[in-house]
C-alpha cells in the first residue's frame, strides 16, 4: 500500500492552508535508486490525469512485489483550482504552469511552483499529465522542446501514446513545470490527451500501459515490458492549423484522430440564427487530425483543429 503524505502546506490569508498530497510507493526489497514522479492537476480543469493516477495506484496496490524503485503520485498539484473547477489558481487568476520555477518569497502561485520543484528535485523522471482545455480534444501525445529532442523522444516512444510533437524552441515557454524540471536534470515528459473537465477512460488505460512499460524499461518495476504502440513523430513532418474564418457554430463532419486527404472537408461553420452554412473548413494538407474543436461556439481566429502531415 502506498504511503499518503501531506508534502506541501502554505498558509492562506483566509485562515486556511493550501495543501499538496503525495502517495509514495517504495520497494520492500531489491531497492533501486531510481525515482519517478507522476504529476496531474497543474491546471484545475484538466482531470484526465486524475483517472490515470487512480489506475496507477490501483495497479501498484495489487502488485506491490514488482516495485523496485520509488514511485510518487501527485494527483492534484493545483488543488484549489480542482476544488473550484478553475483552470488557474483561484483568487490570483494566474496560470500555475506559467510561474515555474517560482520563489519562496513571492505570491502564492510562485510559492506553489517553488515548492513543487523542490519536492520533485532528484526524481529521475517526471510525467506531467494534462488534458486539453474545454475547447479542444487531443489524442494522447507527448510535447517536447526541440532542445530536449534527443533525450526525451526515446522515453516518449515507450509511453503508448499516438503522437510525439517536437516543438521549435520559440513555442516552448520557459516558465513551465516541464522546463524547470528538465533544467535541473529530471527527464520530464508532458502528456496531453482528451478534453478539459472530462475523463476519457480509454485514454487513461492507454497511458497506464505506457507508464508501466516505461517503468519496466527503467527498472522501476520488475515486470516484462509491455507491447505498446509506436507514436507518429512530428519531426519528420509538419503541423497545419485550422482556424475559424468567421463566428458561428462549428460542426465537424469527421471524427477525431482520422487520416484525411488534402482538400477534404473537416467541418462547417454554421449560423443557428439564419440556417446558413457560413464557411466550409478544408484540410490544407493530408495527414492525421490530432486536435479537433470540442466546444462548438467559435469566433474569427478560433482554433478548430491541427493536422500532422508529411512535408511536401
Amino acid at each position: 500500500m502506498g504511503n499518503i503524505e501531506e508534502v506541501l502546506t502554505i498558509e492562506l490569508p483566509v485562515g486556511e492552508n493550501f495543501r499538496i498530497q503525495r502517495c509514495r510507493y517504495a520497494p520492500t526489497q531489491g531497492q533501486s535508486t531510481k525515482r519517478i514522479s507522476v504529476v496531474s492537476g497543474i491546471h484545475g480543469d484538466e482531470l484526465e490525469g486524475q483517472y490515470v493516477c487512480f489506475l496507477l495506484g490501483q495497479w501498484l496496490r495489487e502488485h506491490p512485489d514488482t516495485i523496485k524503485g520509488t514511485i510518487d503520485i501527485y494527483p492534484a498539484i493545483n488543488s484549489l483550482g480542482i476544488d473550484s473547477i478553475t483552470r488557474s489558481v483561484p483568487f490570483y487568476d494566474v496560470d500555475l504552469n506559467r510561474t515555474f520555477p517560482g520563489s519562496k518569497n513571492d505570491f502564492l502561485p510562485a510559492q506553489i511552483a517553488h515548492g513543487v520543484v523542490n519536492l520533485m528535485r532528484g526524481s529521475d523522471f517526471a510525467i506531467d499529465i494534462h488534458s486539453s482545455n474545454v475547447f479542444l480534444r487531443e489524442i494522447p501525445q507527448v510535447r517536447i522542446a526541440k532542445s530536449q529532442e534527443d533525450v526525451l523522444v526515446p522515453l516518449a516512444n515507450l509511453l503508448n501514446i499516438d503522437f510525439v510533437w517536437v516543438h521549435d524552441a520559440v513555442t516552448v515557454l520557459e516558465s513551465t513545470f516541464a522546463h524547470a524540471m528538465n533544467t535541473i536534470g529530471t527527464k520530464t515528459l508532458v502528456v496531453e490527451m482528451g478534453v478539459g473537465m472530462r475523463l476519457g477512460k480509454a485514454y487513461g488505460h492507454q497511458l497506464l500501459d505506457g507508464l508501466l512499460n516505461l517503468m519496466a524499461h527503467e527498472g522501476i518495476l520488475d515486470i516484462e515490458p509491455l507491447k505498446v504502440r509506436f507514436p507518429i513523430q512530428s519531426h519528420v513532418g509538419e503541423v497545419a492549423y485550422l482556424n475559424a474564418s468567421c463566428p458561428g457554430l462549428f460542426v465537424p463532419v469527421i471524427d477525431h484522430c482520422q487520416v484525411i486527404e488534402k482538400g477534404s472537408v473537416v467541418g462547417h461553420i454554421v449560423s443557428a440564427l439564419s440556417g446558413e452554412v457560413l464557411d466550409e473548413v478544408i484540410a490544407p494538407i493530408a495527414g492525421i487530425l490530432f486536435t479537433i474543436r470540442a466546444y462548438p461556439i467559435v469566433y474569427e481566429g478560433s482554433l478548430l483543429g491541427r493536422i500532422f502531415g508529411e512535408k511536401q
